[in-house]
């Protein structure tokens, strides 16, 4: 194996997810493995212009596996957005000497991977660390497993409730842009509706919906939507539902920010930990400006610009699923 790279460096970036840690840890003992130098970049791209770069060894990784967030730190840098932050950067890397980049995130931290190859050469691999599953070419993202039985543990409990006091539960989950979580959690909650931003679902159908259910005494009921759907969100929702359906107990609970804390699910570690080995491969095998992902099982290497410009879409046999399952 020709080794075109000899110092790399890792960093995560935009928001944490589940898993982010068994990727670094990963990408650390391959590239140790293969007697590479590795750096870790701290606070994603705002570390990476402050200078924010340790070397890492085998110990800097250890008993971090089972660890939420991320050892590196993660932030938004709008200084990166322009060139002469990126330059920056860049200057910085090499100082250090690093000449390969994994970079664990979603579409935003791909663009600035994407920019640094194209503008100054540097080999890039990303890593699809979000919780939202939104990313084109893969099956699977870090943290999304995790993220996902985290909502339907909570939309459990509050299943229970709704049941003791017959009340409708709207449960709203994250996903600004994507509603793979409300999506996935709903289905295995037995929601009777689910609203995301990808289907075009309005209210007025889900009031009918509502309607006949209360028609068939069907009290127990439960919406779960993502908080980027049209409808503005679970608290907007109730205050439509209260006023147009007002014999029905409404209330609301937003799950918010405990979806992207705690441990890793086994499932979020084994492809984070699958995916950092083969970003380190990739870049000894001289195959850059990827974003290593999982699909049918194999590994899967997706242009930086083709995982950042497509859209991952919903099929509509899912919604038509959703339909069925909860009359």
């Amino acid at each position: 194996m020709s080794k075109q790279v000899k110092k790399i460096g890792v960093l995560t970036s935009g928001g944490d997810s589940p898993g982010m840690n068994a990727a670094i840890r990963a990408v650390v003992r391959t590239a140790l493995y293969y007697d590479l130098e590795v750096y870790g970049v701290y606070r994603g791209y705002n570390g990476m212009i402050e200078n924010d770069i340790e070397p890492m060894n085998s110990r800097s990784v250890a008993n971090i596996i089972q660890k939420g967030g991320t050892i590196l730190k993660t932030a938004r840098s709008k200084e990166f957005f322009d060139h002469e932050g990126r330059k920056k950067a860049f200057h910085n890397l090499q100082k250090k000497g690093i000449d390969g980049l994994v970079v664990i995130g979603g579409n935003g931290s791909f663009t600035g991977a994407e920019k640094l190859s194209t503008e100054f050469g540097l080999p890039c691999v990303g890593l699809p660390g979000t919780i939202d599953k939104d990313l084109y070419g893969t099956d699977f993202t870090i943290g999304f497993d995790t993220a996902v039985n985290t909502a339907v543990e909570a939309i459990d409990k509050i299943r229970d409730t709704a049941d003791a006091h017959d009340r409708l539960f709207i449960v709203e989950v994250m996903g600004r842009h994507a509603g793979y979580i409300a999506l996935h959690s709903g289905v295995a909650t037995g929601a009777e509706n689910i609203l995301i931003p990808e289907v075009d679902t309005s209210i007025e159908e889900m009031i009918e919906s509502l309607t006949e259910k209360e028609k068939r005494k069907k009290l127990v009921n439960l919406v779960i939507v993502a908080e980027g759907h049209s409808s503005g969100g679970a608290t907007n929702i109730a205050k439509i539902i209260t006023q147009r359906l007002p014999n029905m107990d409404t209330r609301v609970t937003i799950l918010g920010h405990i979806q992207r804390g705690g441990a890793p699910s086994c499932f979020d570690r084994v492809i984070a930990s699958r995916m950092g080995y083969h970003a380190v491969e990739s870049l000894l095998e001289g195959r850059h400006n990827v974003m290593v992902g999982i699909y049918n099982n194999a590994m899967n290497y997706t242009p930086l610009e083709i995982a950042i410009r497509e859209k991952q879409r919903v099929n509509d046999d899912w919604m038509k699923m959703v339909k069925i399952l909860a009359s």
